[in-house]
């Protein structure tokens, strides 16, 4: 129960984003076989049984991997309290969050079991699902404006789920079409689906960011605006992969034997982009709304100062200077003197934070600068692999020298380095994050390698770089450093959201290609690598003090 109390945060937030994924095909599925599989079925033949047949099934399948997960956040929450505030099961399921939950679940279930073979009742409990959702954010919580927020909370999830939600669908509606005139029709009523959702998610946001973030200095100054400003990015790659779409839908309206490829191919990028906003919306759950941190925001003044350029930090303090190795040997001749058991500086998971001094800051801008300097390296080698440089196809072992650093590095006060124990540090949320990166950067290194050097390029292998990308990107987006300043934490998060939106784009732009047919894709292989590059040099301006 303690390791799950002490996990509870950052599981929250994963579970949350994974709530909204599985919430948003859900209802994405059952308006995509209500607006486009059911009435076009009919003119498809063939084909148009197989998509509704199978978008449904998908939309069956996303319901009940909503109502598993709406179990595992009543579940998770609810341990929590009655771990911790000792409430009995009765009082946790009927809170505020439970309700919700157990309405969705029951929405949820609906779905699955009546999407396919009723028209109304789908909807209906889409409906309820949409509801009982929007009673879970932020503006439930709102004194003033409650009613006008929930409605525009409401059609910006709804937005979501048409357009983002409904892109699964539409790419198996693609596979099962057979020529043009079917691709240009399903194509045609996909595309005003999506303009749809994208003026839902456009009005909505913009009053949101008003309500919310409330102007400027709360969009650079809080964590909640950093995070918005994330979703801002991701939302306008996901427009310019919409636009490019839908001027090739209009290219088969003119033209049926137009080929599809990069239609699929920006569809699928649209999903995994989408899914990375859906995880940085769940981060925005556990910040409090812009307009709500009135002191403790970060100054422009302070932003210019802190991310001036400065020559890397190349050497290391000393191990022994860092605050919890320091603290943990006056703590043990104070033990000794008194001949008696000396106490741990600092217990994993405890909730606590650790001590930190002028030497742990120059050894965490160590550690992201030789980090930077691993990762700059790696894009130059990739680049030289694309210019044809034989040597260079080796390049993926560099990151099994990144992790080594990062796991030798990243925690100085954990084995090997320090006393903690490798088990009992992974109590301690950041040291848990740092872990599964660092098993990311060996599963990143090696997959990829075998891709380059051993004959891999056209198999799914090759596909692992891009996906651990993009998990690797998304978890950074959810990655908190345990800092009591909120000015610090805030201005190291500045940094990490680039690394996490330049990440994103990288493994991306590798899948584009793998997937898309030349010239599209060798234009493709020269973005990834320089997306690293970048990745490399904000890991080298990186400073905390």
């Amino acid at each position: 129960m303690s390791l799950l109390i002490d996990l509870f945060g950052y599981l929250s937030v994963v579970i949350h984003g994974l709530t909204i994924v599985a919430q948003s095909m859900a209802l994405g599925g059952v308006l995509f076989a209500a607006i486009l599989a059911r009435p076009l079925a009919p003119t498809l033949g063939a084909s148009g049984a197989a998509i509704r047949e199978r978008t449904e099934r998908l939309a069956r399948l996303s319901a009940l991997a909503l109502v598993a997960c709406e179990a595992a956040t009543i579940a998770l929450q609810g341990a929590v309290l009655v771990g911790t505030v000792d409430l009995s099961w009765s009082s946790v399921l009927g809170a505020e969050f439970a309700l919700a939950g157990l309405i969705k679940i029951t929405g949820a279930l609906v779905i699955a079991l009546t999407v396919g073979r009723l028209k109304a009742l789908p909807l209906a409990a889409a409906a309820v699902v949409l509801a009982a959702a929007t009673f879970t954010t932020h503006a439930n919580a709102r004194l003033d404006d409650r009613l006008p927020l929930l409605a525009v909370e409401a059609l910006h999830q709804l937005g979501a789920a048409i357009w983002i939600g409904g892109i699964p669908s539409f790419l198996i509606a693609l596979d099962q079409c057979r020529d043009g005139l079917q691709w240009r029709r399903v194509g045609r009523r996909f595309s005003q689906m999506s303009m749809a959702g994208v003026a839902c998610i456009i009005v909505s946001g913009a009053v949101m960011f008003w309500f919310y973030v409330g102007g400027l200095a709360g969009f650079y100054g809080t964590a909640y605006g950093v995070m918005v400003g994330a979703k801002i990015a991701m939302f306008l790659c996901l427009l310019g992969l919409g636009a490019g779409n839908y001027f090739l839908v209009e290219r088969l309206r003119r033209d049926p034997s137009t080929p599809i490829t990069r239609l699929k191919r920006f569809a699928e990028v649209e999903i995994g982009v989408g899914f990375a906003l859906f995880f940085a919306a769940a981060s925005l759950t556990s910040s409090p709304p812009a307009v709500d941190l009135t002191t403790d925001r970060v100054s422009m003044a302070e932003i210019v100062e802190r991310d001036t350029p400065q020559w890397p930090r190349m050497s290391s303090p000393s191990h022994a200077d860092l605050a919890l190795p320091a603290l943990q040997s006056k703590l043990d001749a104070e033990a000794a003197a008194a001949a008696a058991k000396p106490a741990p500086a600092f217990v994993p998971g405890s909730g606590d934070l650790p001590p930190r001094n002028a030497e742990d800051i120059a050894w965490s801008e160590y550690n992201h600068h030789w980090a930077g300097v691993f990762v700059v390296a790696i894009g130059l080698a990739a680049l030289a692999n694309q210019a044809g440089v034989g040597w260079a196809r080796h390049w993926p072992l560099l990151f099994l020298g990144l992790a080594v650093f990062l796991f030798l590095r990243s925690d100085p006060e954990v084995w090997p380095l320090g006393e903690e124990g490798f088990f009992d540090s992974l109590r301690d949320v950041e040291v848990a994050q740092h872990r599964i990166f660092v098993l990311l950067t060996v599963a990143f290194g090696l997959f990829e390698w075998r891709v380059r050097a051993g004959g891999l390029q056209g198999t799914k292998a090759a596909l692992v770089f891009p996906l651990v990308c993009a998990v690797g990107s998304a978890l950074l987006l959810t990655h908190q450093h345990a800092i009591a300043n909120v000015k610090e934490q805030l201005l190291i998060e500045l940094t990490h959201t680039p690394l996490a939106l330049a990440g994103t784009a990288a493994g991306w732009a590798r899948w584009l290609e793998l997937r898309l047919d030349p010239p599209a894709s060798t234009r493709a292989g020269w973005v990834w690598p320089i997306c690293l590059v970048l990745v490399g040099v904000i890991l080298l301006l990186y400073r905390e003090a």
